[in-house]
C-alpha cells in the first residue's frame, strides 16, 4: 500500500526558513517522479518543486533560488528546505509520486502524479 506522510509544516516569520519532509512507503522512489506541490486557499494546486529518477530537479518559477527539493532514498524520504520565506509560500504542501514516464515538461503539473499525502500547513507571517 502506497502511503506518503509530510510533516515539518508551521508558522514562521517573513524571511524565515522551514524544512518539510515526506515519510513514504509502498514504492520504491528510484521508480517514481517525486514532488512538492501547494496549494492556498481559494486556489489550483500548483507545482513547487520535483526531482525525476534520474535525480533532475525543476522548480516554479517563484521559488527558485529559494527552494531546494532533495531525497533520501535509504530513509525513503522527500524534502524541501525552504528559505527566504514569504507570505505569498503560505499555503497546504503536499508530497506526491507519479509513476513514469512523465514528460519533463509536465513534471510541474498535478495531474501527472498518483499518489498524494495528506499535506502540512506553512503558514508566513509578514
Amino acid at each position: 500500500q502506497v502511503q506518503l506522510v509530510e510533516s515539518g509544516g508551521g508558522s514562521v516569520q517573513s524571511g524565515g526558513s522551514l524544512r518539510l519532509s515526506c515519510e513514504f512507503s509502498g514504492f520504491t522512489s528510484t521508480n517514481y517522479c517525486m514532488g512538492w506541490f501547494r496549494q492556498a486557499p481559494g486556489k489550483e494546486r500548483e507545482g513547487v518543486a520535483v526531482i525525476t529518477r534520474r535525480g533532475s530537479t525543476s522548480y516554479a518559477d517563484s521559488v527558485k533560488g529559494r527552494f531546494t527539493i532533495s531525497q533520501d532514498n535509504a530513509k525513503n524520504t522527500l524534502y524541501l528546505q525552504m528559505n527566504s520565506l514569504k507570505p505569498e509560500d503560505t499555503a497546504m504542501y503536499y508530497c506526491a509520486a507519479a509513476p513514469p514516464p512523465v514528460a519533463f515538461s509536465s513534471l510541474l503539473l498535478p495531474g501527472k502524479y498518483l499518489h498524494w499525502g495528506p499535506g502540512t500547513p506553512v503558514n508566513v507571517s509578514s
